[in-house]
């Protein structure tokens, strides 16, 4: 019993650290200007003039719809791709197989900034600078998620694929109705990865677009501040509305995000 108790008091308190930036940036979003650098936490004068000062600096809603769309494109090719590829990774033979799963573990030690020159200079000659295509083509493949989906479709029977065969399936067949429906938790948990990480991608957008009518919501946040002026306080609200949909997909996909990354962990 005290040992229990002892286990939930340290948990408690690493969940109070964990959830302290979180809680001064809910505080920070509702304090005004003279209070900002004033308290540490929450102000006794909560306002929303940062919120109000937020939608008539910039067009916030028109960076989150940009988002929203960019992610969700970037999620929908990573997913297709990445389980396709996982799917042959895991569940066909075929000469060579050990070489490419070398060269793609080699590719994931190479750092996102050293490719960013040569992809600039590609998209530059293929006049695709200042587009979405642009923007989102470079990551419509994930080898991270090649190798997550590969590990969990290991785990299913061969006997399933040979069944879906002899009742006539195609191999893309397979795939479709027989290995992405037990791959379900992969999918919520992938598909969580996949969009915080195009979600917050700030680099890329920020190189590659020239119209402000195409910013995501990371590039627009950035104009807020700059040698002019700096409106702290109109950026933290901002920057909690952009964590706002990156919470509620996670409580939303959090069993299958917990389900998937534990699937190919336990064998037996």
């Amino acid at each position: 019993m005290i040992n229990r108790i002892l286990l939930y008091a340290v948990l408690s308190v690493c969940a109070a650290i964990m959830l302290t930036p979180m809680i001064w940036l809910l505080a920070a979003a509702f304090k005004g200007n003279e209070d900002l650098f004033s308290y540490l936490f929450f102000s006794p004068r909560p306002t929303l003039h940062n919120f109000h000062k937020l939608f008539e600096s910039i067009p916030f809603m028109r960076y989150m719809v940009n988002s929203f769309f960019v992610s969700g494109i970037v999620v929908m090719l990573q997913l297709f791709f990445s389980s396709l590829g996982g799917f042959a990774l895991a569940k066909y033979e075929f000469r060579g197989k050990k070489y490419v799963m070398l060269l793609m573990l080699i590719t994931m030690l190479i750092p996102g900034q050293v490719l960013m020159a040569p992809l600039y200079e590609l998209l530059f000659k293929l006049r695709l600078l200042d587009t979405y295509t642009g923007l989102v083509s470079p990551w419509a493949v994930s080898v991270f998620g090649m190798f997550l989906f590969s590990q969990s479709m290991k785990q299913i029977p061969q006997s399933l694929l040979e069944a879906g065969r002899l009742d006539g399936l195609s191999e893309f067949g397979i795939f479709w109705n027989l290995v992405l429906p037990v791959c379900r938790p992969m999918i919520g948990a992938f598909c969580l990865i996949s969009f915080m990480g195009s979600w917050n991608n700030f680099l890329w957008p920020q190189i590659v677009l020239n119209s402000q009518e195409m910013y995501t919501l990371p590039v627009g946040l950035s104009q807020l501040t700059g040698l002019l002026s700096n409106e702290y306080g109109a950026l933290m609200a901002g920057t909690l509305l952009a964590v706002l949909p990156v919470g509620v997909l996670f409580f939303l996909l959090q069993r299958e995000f917990i389900s998937g990354l534990t699937a190919g962990a336990v064998k037996g």
